[in-house]
C-alpha cells in the first residue's frame, strides 16, 4: 500500500530539475532576454522588471523561423547586446496547453520550459531549470528561485 502513495510523489518530482547558485544575481543590473516567447518567457521578463532589473532584448540584427513539430516553432535571431549587460536569460519553451482538469485550481495552463541565466562577465551559469507545471505553481517556484538568486 505504501508504494502506491509514493508513485504520484515521484512522478510530480520528476517534472522539474533545477541547479541554482544562490546569492549571485545583482539587483538593478542590465539583463538580456530573448524576444517574444510564450507564457514563461513573458512572465520571467515581467517578473525581473518588477524586481527592479533593467531588461533589454538588444538590437535585432537578423531573424528567421521554421515551423517545428506542432508544439514548438524554431526561431533564430541575432542581436547586438549593450556592453554593460551583466546577465543573459535564455528561455526555451513549448506552446502552453489548456488543461482545465489537471490545473483547475492552478492557472488552467500547462507550461513546459527550460530556463538558463548566465553571468556574462564570468561566463558562469547561475540558474539551469528544466521544468513543467501549471502556470501558477510555476510562477510561485520562479519567485522562490529569484529570491534565492538575488544578493
Amino acid at each position: 500500500m505504501k508504494i502506491y502513495l509514493l508513485i504520484p510523489v515521484v512522478l510530480l518530482g520528476a517534472c522539474n530539475y533545477m541547479h541554482v547558485k544562490p546569492d549571485t544575481l545583482e539587483k538593478g543590473t542590465l539583463i538580456y532576454a530573448d524576444r517574444g516567447g510564450y507564457s514563461m518567457k513573458r512572465a520571467l521578463k515581467e517578473n525581473l522588471e518588477e524586481r527592479g532589473f533593467q531588461v533589454t532584448v538588444g538590437t535585432l540584427r537578423s531573424s528567421s523561423s521554421v515551423s517545428g513539430d506542432g508544439d514548438e516553432d524554431i526561431s533564430m535571431s541575432s542581436s547586438r547586446l549593450p556592453a554593460n549587460v551583466k546577465y543573459a536569460v535564455i528561455v526555451r519553451e513549448r506552446r502552453e496547453r489548456f488543461t482545465p482538469v489537471w490545473c483547475v485550481f492552478n492557472g488552467f495552463w500547462w507550461w513546459n520550459f527550460n530556463i538558463s541565466i548566465a553571468d556574462q562577465k564570468t561566463s558562469e551559469e547561475i540558474l539551469s531549470w528544466s521544468g513543467k507545471g501549471c502556470a501558477n505553481s510555476s510562477m510561485r517556484r520562479l519567485d522562490k528561485v529569484l529570491d534565492e538568486l538575488e544578493k
